[in-house]
């Protein structure tokens, strides 16, 4: 007789759990509940967004913008900075890049990394971790911080990514009034 496999997973369109702050919306697609492999989110970059320069020494990561603009980084600079990433250059001559929809980017463990959405509308990407269930737990701490308004508590932040394997090189920054 012949083991039953588990069932495949299918999330529609719109369908996830969503956590919402003003700076950030993610919407959990697949966790580590499903997969062994990777948790995959779809995330909402609002104008202003920042994420912050940083780095994983164990998790890589997948982006895949389906709207809007972003700036990116995925390289090590010549030099880290730390008040902006958006000014590095890599030794190779490599510069920051505006990621329009269609575009891919993977970030390899140890691989400095960094997304702003500097437009004046939100974009939107496909986002994928691994291993799981990391940033599904640190998702939802890190909106929990954002979600208290104001200034984002750069101390709790910082306590909050040291415990998930990040290691933060420039400040996240939320100001919907720059874009």
């Amino acid at each position: 007789m012949l083991a039953e496999a588990p069932d495949g997973l299918l999330v529609p369109r719109g369908q996830g759990r969503t956590l919402r702050a003003p700076a950030h919306e993610v919407t959990f697609k697949v966790t580590g509940e499903h997969s062994r492999a990777a948790s995959s989110f779809e995330v909402v970059v609002p104008p202003g967004f920042d994420v912050g320069a940083h780095v994983h020494t164990r998790s890589e990561e997948l982006f895949y913008v389906l709207e809007g603009e972003l700036d990116v980084l995925a390289f090590e600079p010549r030099v880290r900075t730390r008040d902006d990433w958006r000014n590095w250059e890599s030794s190779s001559g490599r510069r920051t890049v505006r990621a329009t929809p269609g575009t891919v980017i993977v970030v390899p463990p140890g691989c400095p990394h960094a997304f702003a959405n500097r437009s004046g509308e939100p974009a939107r990407m496909f986002f994928q971790a691994s291993p799981p269930p990391d940033h599904e737990r640190y998702f939802e701490e890190l909106l929990e911080i954002l979600d208290a308004g104001g200034e984002p508590d750069h101390a709790a932040i910082a306590a909050l990514r040291a415990r998930y394997d990040i290691e933060q090189l420039t400040p996240l920054r939320h100001d919907a009034d720059r874009g």
